[in-house]
């Protein structure tokens, strides 16, 4: 049986959560278009009889502009030293540039085997993927590269074998039942979380932070969920709120569809909006709403 842990790496947007999510068949990771997408460590199991890939989705690297994404590079780094295998992840639709080239090189010196998935194909000219092979080849990217659309499904299942290939021999590590490390506290705080970010532009989805304050099966089956949503400034927390409660409404109701869904029962969502400034640079309130420091 073929069993290992395989590092998702690469830059913010690259579509790193999208195409675990489809790897494993099930949503793993919250996904949207806005960079700080993920921002914690996040693992996702796909067992079958032959073998188990253990997925550790991270967040994507980005330029470190306060605390909480030094934390969360410094997840990136420690899931990267921890694998068997290193699966980096490039959006061809950019291109590929000397700071892409640069980041691979930097993961591929780490003495663990890497491989390249290239997405977005379905958006792209496929001209491109051979003039972007060749700039791979020419900077000294020596690891196979295998160009893919998690959209469509285009070479997922070829991008799925390279990976069973690559994995040592051994047994399954996580019992077959478990697709996810996180708890559902975890995940009902990213559902909420994934809607703001696709509701709300520019920097409001950066200083949000979502923590579950209570979570319980109540007597007549309906789930209760309550939460806050904390913003950074009281102009964002109006933004949030938005004329006569409408945008909160709004962004409530699909966050508590997608709450259903994932728990398989009604679900009885209250919200309520704080402010805490700048608590993306305050250690302790990082630390407070679950992104705590990494350690090797």
């Amino acid at each position: 049986m073929k069993s290992g842990f395989i590092g998702v790496i690469g830059k913010a947007n690259a579509g790193k959560s999208t195409l675990v999510n489809v790897l494993v068949g099930e949503k793993i990771s919250i996904v949207s278009p806005k960079p700080q997408t993920t921002r914690d460590a996040v693992m996702g199991i796909l067992t079958t009889e032959n073998y188990q890939l253990v997925f550790v989705d991270t967040p994507g690297i980005y330029k470190s502009r306060t605390y909480l994404t030094d934390v969360m590079m410094k997840t990136t780094e420690t899931a990267a030293k921890g694998v068997d295998l290193i699966m980096f992840v490039h959006d061809g639709h950019g291109g590929v540039s000397e700071s892409d080239t640069a980041l691979m090189k930097k993961y591929s010196s780490l003495g663990i085997p890497m491989i390249i998935a290239y997405t977005k194909t379905d958006i792209m000219p496929k001209e491109n993927i051979v003039e972007d092979a060749k700039k791979l080849y020419e900077a000294g990217i020596v690891c196979d590269v295998y160009p893919v659309s998690a959209r469509k499904g285009t070479n997922v299942n070829k991008l799925l074998n390279a990976l069973v290939n690559a994995m040592p021999e051994g047994e399954k590590v996580i019992a077959e039942d478990i697709v996810s490390d996180k708890s559902e506290k975890f995940m009902l705080a990213e559902i909420m979380r994934e809607k703001i970010l696709l509701k709300f532009d520019k920097e409001v989805p950066h200083g949000i932070a979502v923590v579950i304050n209570k979570f319980e099966r109540m007597e007549n089956g309906v789930f209760y969920v309550n939460l806050d949503i904390i913003c950074e400034k009281a102009s964002h927390k109006a933004i949030l709120i938005g004329r006569q409660g409408a945008a909160i409404k709004e962004v409530s109701s699909f966050a508590r569809k997608d709450m259903e869904k994932f728990l398989g029962g009604k679900v009885f969502l209250t919200t309520y909006i704080k402010v805490k400034e700048d608590w993306r640079d305050k250690p302790g309130l990082v630390k407070d709403y679950g992104y705590d420091v990494k350690k090797d």
